[in-house]
């Protein structure tokens, strides 16, 4: 990813934003020009909530390039509190400890790769929430 792209998600990467549809008045993740749903341009910026279930999950041990030191690791389906669902790393979990139903919780953590000029990145990810 280029330095630049990186810098415009950014919010969505840092702070789990999303949009609503004023016309529908869906939210959706992540951030679109146009309604998934309706088709409508008519949106705001929406904060999602930071914590939700693991719906389905995937455990990876053939990783792509850069990812080769983390594997194996685990993909999953989040549904957040609000019903939205998106797709994210979960992390501080063994593989064999995870579970659909799980609640977790959003992190921020560094990626693996750096971008061009060793620029340091970092994203979201869920992991179990410690009750």
């Amino acid at each position: 990813m280029a330095t630049s792209a990186y810098w415009r998600t950014r919010l969505q990467r840092y702070r789990l934003m999303g949009n609503k549809c004023s016309t529908c008045n869906k939210i959706f993740f992540p951030p679109r020009l146009v309604c998934p749903y309706c088709g409508s341009v008519k949106l705001s910026e929406s904060k999602l909530p930071e914590r939700g279930r693991l719906v389905d999950y995937t455990v990876v041990y053939s990783a792509p390039e850069c990812y080769e030191t983390v594997i194996p690791y685990v993909v999953g389906l989040v549904e957040l509190e609000n019903g939205v669902k998106i797709v994210a790393p979960i992390t501080d979990v063994d593989v064999n400890e995870v579970e659909e139903g799980m609640e977790v919780e959003l992190t921020i953590r560094r990626l693996p790769e750096q971008l061009e000029g060793g620029m340091i990145c970092y994203t979201y990810k869920f992991r179990p929430v410690i009750k």
